[in-house]
């Protein structure tokens, strides 16, 4: 879990530190540097998802995984516990917490670097995946929340409950988590990385948190194929 409680920790603090630097940042810039935010973002969903073998699995776990995703309606789960905070701290003029809170979360847990990096912290004990994570989700934590307001800091919950799960469970599933398996992973999550971009770019406003399920259709198959195919 060491991997995951530092990755927590460098969303706090570089939350924080856009809290600073919020009221310095002229709204344009702001809104140019996230747009740019989303170019990157596309970039590195895209390049993560070409590495994935497995085009139909990749279709199928996204279909499976909407279907799901939207049964349980994660986003709106989300977005009413965003709203809840925002309400609690809408006396000091905060707003836009849900939003902030969903697009951070979302963005911070969903990439192949959450999914690979809390794997090789359950399986093998090593963190370098999410010590480079946490430089990188610092860095960006500053400029959303200097750009959303106080909700990107509450991502930092979302990181450690779902790193924190996986790292959890791969401890325990060492010998089902094969290479290929964790590849086509990352793969799905790597194009969820791509609806946010779409998202912050306003190109489009697609349900990536309904679509988290998808990340874990390729276990599933996976195991089926061992046990049953």
């Amino acid at each position: 879990m060491l991997g995951t409680i530092v990755n927590s920790l460098a969303i706090i603090i570089g939350s924080l530190a856009g809290l600073i630097l919020k009221g310095g940042i002229p709204v344009s810039m702001g809104d140019t540097i996230t747009k740019g935010l989303g170019l990157c973002i596309m970039y590195i969903g895209i390049s993560g998802t070409m590495k994935g073998e497995d085009m139909l699995l990749l279709i199928f776990s996204v279909v499976i995984g909407a279907v799901i995703g939207e049964i349980i309606d994660i986003d709106k789960r989300f977005s009413n516990f965003g709203n809840k905070v925002e309400k609690l701290l809408s006396k000091n003029g905060e707003s836009k917490v849900a939003e902030g809170f969903v697009n951070a979360s979302l963005l911070f847990c969903v990439g192949s670097m959450a999914v690979v990096g809390a794997l090789q912290s359950g399986l093998e004990g090593n963190h370098e995946t999410l010590y480079t994570k946490s430089v990188l989700d610092g860095i960006t934590s500053v400029i959303f929340t200097s750009t959303m307001g106080i909700g990107v800091i509450l991502s930092a919950i979302s990181v450690f409950i779902y790193q924190g799960a996986i790292t959890v469970l791969a401890s325990f599933l060492k010998n089902l988590l094969t290479d290929p398996i964790v590849r086509e992973m990352s793969a799905v999550g790597s194009l969820l990385i791509v609806g946010i971009g779409f998202n912050l770019l306003g190109a489009a406003k697609v349900k990536v948190a309904n679509l988290l399920p998808a990340v874990f259709v390729p276990f599933v198959y996976g195991i089926i194929q061992l046990f049953i195919l």
